[in-house]
Order: structure tokens, then C-alpha cells, then sequence
């Protein structure tokens, strides 16, 4: 077999682990999958599957890894769609809400991500995804005054961790506005952040 076929096939089969990976985590949790669980939907070899992955645990963060940076794609799609940077702050945060609302989304990366990797790891991950885009969104509005001069960090942390949770409440929610009351609360927690306009 040609060596670009070779790693083509070796793709290919990370690919199908991942997918599988992501389909069974999300439906039965990570503690309800076994590794021949994964195996057997994905139609390779436990060998195959340790070619790729040490162990379920790492094959979980490769999956955990690609639904992060699904989540940031989609915030910063939306804040991208704005032109102004207002705008594009509030986008953003309505599309992290709305994106971590998916039960699917939920059950790995807030649920079982960060008690499956630690919170150190789970949050270095976050860190590379949302929680960075949020925070460029927010120095950019600071440095044009939109909002009050202010440390970043805190404020990024508070922000990403209001919204995480709002996204596990409204996993347990069985009310069906709770999502628009919960856009709606958000909307008002970021228009408190705006600086008065001069002379105001």
C-alpha cells in the first residue's frame, strides 16, 4: 500500500474514532462507554483504536477538543457577522449560549469535560476557544472606551462562567422560554458593562 494511501487510511480511521467517540459520550456520558463500545460502532480493532489514542480518557479529549473549537467557530462566526464591535460582543455571547444549549455540546464539554480532565485542563482548553475570543472582544471595547477601563481577566472569567452555568441550568430546564429569558438576562448583563456616554 502507497504511503499517501497508507496515512489517508489512518486518517480516515481517527476520524471514524472520533466521531463514534463523540456520538457515545454524548448520548450515554462518559462513564456509560466502554472502549469496545467505541470499537465496535466504529468498525476497527482495539489495536486500531490504540494506534491513535492511549486510552478512552485521551480519546475523549481529542473529541472534547473538537467540540470546543466548533463552539469558538461558531461565536466568532457570529461576532465576525456584526460591524460593530459592540455588536459583535453580544453576538458572540448569544452564540456561545445558544451553542451550549445543544445537548450534545453540553454533555461533553461542560458536563463531563471538565470532571474527566480536571478543571486545570478543562479550562486550558476553554482558554484556546471561547473564553479567548471573549476575551480579545473585550479589550478591543475597553481600548475604544465602550467599556470602562478594567482588568480583562476577571472580567473575562466572570463572563465565560455566568454563561457556562446559565448553559447547565438551562440543560436541566424543562420551561420552554427559559432560553429567551436567559438571552434576555444576558442582554442586560452586557449593556450594564457599557460606559456612560460622555456627559451623560
Amino acid at each position: 500500500m502507497p504511503h499517501g494511501t497508507r496515512t489517508q487510511q489512518r486518517e480516515r480511521t481517527r476520524r471514524t474514532l472520533l466521531r463514534e467517540g463523540r456520538r457515545l459520550f454524548a448520548t450515554a456520558g462518559y462513564g456509560a462507554v466502554g472502549l469496545s463500545e467505541v470499537v465496535r460502532a466504529a468498525g476497527v480493532t482495539k489495536g486500531a483504536l490504540y494506534h491513535h489514542f492511549d486510552s478512552k480518557a485521551e480519546l475523549f479529549r481529542a473529541v472534547l477538543e473538537e467540540v470546543q473549537g466548533e463552539v469558538g467557530r461558531r461565536v466568532a462566526e457570529a461576532a465576525e457577522a456584526e460591524d460593530d464591535p459592540w455588536a459583535e460582543l453580544t453576538a458572540g455571547c448569544q452564540a456561545f449560549l445558544t451553542a451550549a444549549t445543544d445537548p450534545d455540546i453540553q454533555r461533553i464539554m461542560l458536563v463531563d469535560g471538565p470532571a474527566v480532565l480536571g478543571w486545570n485542563e478543562w479550562r486550558a482548553l476553554d482558554e484556546a476557544n471561547s473564553a479567548r475570543h471573549l476575551g480579545e472582544a473585550l479589550s478591543a471595547l475597553i481600548e475604544q472606551g465602550v467599556i470602562a477601563p478594567q482588568p480583562v481577566a476577571p472580567l473575562t472569567r466572570l463572563l465565560s462562567g455566568a454563561m457556562n452555568e446559565a448553559a447547565l441550568w438551562l440543560a436541566a430546564s424543562a420551561e420552554p422560554g427559559d432560553l429567551a429569558d436567559t438571552r434576555a438576562a444576558l442582554s442586560r448583563m452586557l449593556e450594564a458593562l457599557r460606559a456612560a456616554p460622555p456627559g451623560g
